[in-house]
């Protein structure tokens, strides 16, 4: 691209690339799913992103979703949508959820929000799109703080919305403000649609919205920018914390084969507070199918609870049971008690692993660590191309990951067979493996596909690339475990 190209561009969209390639969002080559309401915010996005694609060789498919619980007003945004994308030549997925309650979702509001993100994620697994694309911007940040500033959150909280959610869900307005965004779709001309809902004061973001931010804008002009750039240093403090914390778990927890969690009670209360706190709340939020976060009232209850400020030996929290045998502590899932008397899986049995997370396989006596990391962060593994590490791009891979012994009809794309398949009894055969030897391999598997034979192959498709950004690492070692050891 030409230097004259770029000052033709729109201002907006050459501040929009410079998040793009800071933030690492996406890369040219990329499918993009980008989800758009009607809205200035969705529709400025589109139109952003329909700009670049050529120069960009993007992929883009577009989803919008219609609850019908706003009757015409409803249809009306799916029509508009639909004539937006049909005149620039996009592909529309319309999706029409019908809501049910779920167990922690306490309001409507959430509750479509929650399926949208499922949907969209699921949706993005289907059509093989490399990211999803939403249209938050820096005054959804502000008013995201605030929200989670008004319920007495921690840092987390405060740090807000990040760029990257999930390595799949990319936000590349956050640094973009409301009056940006007018401003842009009054240059090119665009009309958007306006939800009624977003004017009642029935919601506490619209209250936030509509009462408490302009008069902070009152008394500290530009504060939208300010949250937004508080965002950014709160998240990097909350980020190098989460990096601390998921060592600590490494080293101090260890997940048996159906998924319990086991770690000495004084290696917990020696810690500091503030990493006390993120570890047992990482603790509790591997016990939840929805990976939700427990409240700061759970994880106290816990901390008390291990470090003897409560009586008894048994806890309930949320979804979780957590019991005390002198100073071991096991967490176990509510409806998995049986696991709490196993400390490892009976050979062949699957086990669902946690990122980051060990789990002991009994069938070859060794224990395998998955984590996810940046590319320059994997470097060292890269360089080592050891049987004991694997290294995929997390792109490519989903949850959930299995740890599972080989079934028939099991297939694998080896490295250096030229992008050819090759069924796992074959390649079993060639190394003259028995068939009891065979059922005791484990392989690391994810819904795309098995992604390693643990110790020996991975599988060509889910390996690093050159455009690879995130990493997930898979490492293997024997472990001797003494009989009887929980």
């Amino acid at each position: 691209m030409t230097t004259e190209t770029a000052r033709r561009r729109p201002a907006l969209l050459n501040r929009i690339v410079r998040t793009i390639k800071d933030r690492q969002l996406f890369s040219p080559g990329h499918h993009l799913l980008v989800a758009v309401s009607g809205g200035p915010d969705s529709v400025a996005l589109l139109s952003l992103m329909a700009t670049l694609a050529p120069s960009w060789r993007l992929g883009l498919t577009v989803v919008h979703f219609n609850y019908g619980l706003r009757g015409s007003e409803s249809d009306g945004d799916e029509a508009f949508v639909s004539s937006f994308c049909r005149s620039r030549n996009i592909p529309l997925i319309v999706r029409r959820p019908v809501l049910s309650k779920q167990r922690g979702v306490s309001s409507l509001q959430m509750l479509a929000r929650w399926a949208r993100y499922e949907a969209m994620k699921s949706l993005a697994h289907e059509i093989r799109a490399d990211r999803i694309v939403t249209g938050h911007t820096a005054n959804d940040q502000a008013e995201t703080m605030l929200m989670w500033m008004l319920r007495g959150a921690g840092l987390t909280g405060l740090a807000g919305m990040p760029f990257i959610r999930e390595q799949i869900i990319v936000r590349p307005l956050l640094k973009t403000t409301r009056d940006d965004v007018l401003a842009y779709l009054k240059q090119e001309g665009l009309s958007y649609r306006q939800d009624s809902s977003n004017l009642t004061g029935l919601y506490r973001r619209n209250r936030v919205r509509r009462d408490l931010l302009p008069v902070m804008e009152d008394i500290t002009p530009g504060i939208v920018r300010l949250l937004e750039r508080q965002a950014d240093v709160l998240r990097t403090d909350d980020d190098y914390l989460g990096q601390v914390v998921d060592g600590l778990y490494r080293s101090l927890v260890m997940v048996d084969g159906r998924g319990a969690q086991r770690f000495e009670g004084r290696a917990l209360v020696v810690l500091p507070d503030a990493l006390k706190r993120r570890l047992v709340r990482y603790i509790l939020q591997c016990t939840d199918p929805g990976q939700r976060a427990p409240s700061l009232r759970a994880v106290d209850s816990v901390l008390r609870f291990v470090s003897g400020r409560s009586k008894g030996k048994r806890l309930s929290v949320r979804r979780a049971d957590v019991i005390k045998d002198r100073d071991r502590i096991l967490v176990t899932r509510r409806d998995g008690q049986a696991a709490a008397h196993r400390s490892t899986a009976e050979v062949g049995e699957p086990v669902t692993l946690f990122v980051p997370s060990s789990v002991y396989w009994p069938g070859t006596g060794q224990e395998i660590h998955v984590q996810e990391m940046t590319r320059q962060a994997a470097e060292p593994y890269l360089a080592q191309r050891t049987r004991e590490c694997a290294v995929f791009d997390a792109a490519r891979v989903s949850a959930p990951l299995v740890l599972r012994a080989w079934q028939a009809g099991d297939r694998i794309y080896p490295q250096g067979m030229g992008g050819k398949s090759k069924k796992l009894q074959d390649y079993f055969t060639d190394l003259k493996l028995s068939r009891e030897e065979r059922t005791r391999i484990p392989l690391l598997t994810a819904p795309e596909g098995i992604l390693w034979v643990v110790g020996r192959r991975p599988d060509e498709r889910f390996v690093t690339r050159k455009g690879t950004s995130r990493c997930l690492v898979a490492t293997v070692h024997s472990t001797a475990r003494r009989e009887g050891a929980e």
